[in-house]
């Protein structure tokens, strides 16, 4: 096993199919992987809010293999399903800030709408106290997630998280 897998491992407790799938490549791999420590794992915004962003970007962009595993990372976290259940329909689970609720918000539209982006997106963030580089964060887990989601339904990635 490659240093990168076994990191991968150490993070996960197991080495989830979708980095299984890019060993192949093992530059591209390693890319991956450092962009999931810098984007997902550290950061200012909290990882429990990037989750659920992460979520919402597979759910909108049809990819049931990451739909399972942020599922099964918003479970770890003590996020009750009815709570997730919740958030899949719009409503935001309890804890969630106003803060949360607009970095939220605003990766959708940038997933789905980004051609519809304006300067007055950013403007309300900020008005609200997010900084450039939390902004920057949530876009760095729409583009991560976006093309992870690409490559899992593309390459046919099977499930490996249950929740």
């Amino acid at each position: 096993m490659t240093l990168i897998m076994q990191e991968i491992n150490l993070t996960f407790g197991f080495v989830p199919n979708l980095f299984t799938a890019y060993k192949k490549h093992p530059a591209l791999l390693e890319a991956n992987w450092n962009k999931v420590k810098a984007v997902l794992l550290s950061g200012k915004v909290k990882r429990k809010t990037k989750e659920m962003i992460a979520l919402l970007v597979s759910v909108d962009n049809n990819c049931g293999y990451c739909v399972a595993a942020h599922i099964a990372a918003l479970k770890s976290m003590k996020i009750e399903e009815t709570q997730i259940d919740a958030l899949l329909i719009g409503l935001f689970p309890a804890g969630c800030t106003p803060t949360d609720i607009a970095l939220i918000q605003f990766s959708r539209k940038v997933n789905q709408y980004w051609r519809d982006m304006q300067e007055v997106d950013l403007v309300t963030l900020k008005q609200l106290g997010i900084s450039d580089a939390e902004i920057l964060e949530v876009i760095g887990v729409v583009e991560l997630f976006a093309g992870f989601n690409r490559f899992a339904r593309t390459m046919q990635v099977q499930v490996d998280f249950w929740y």
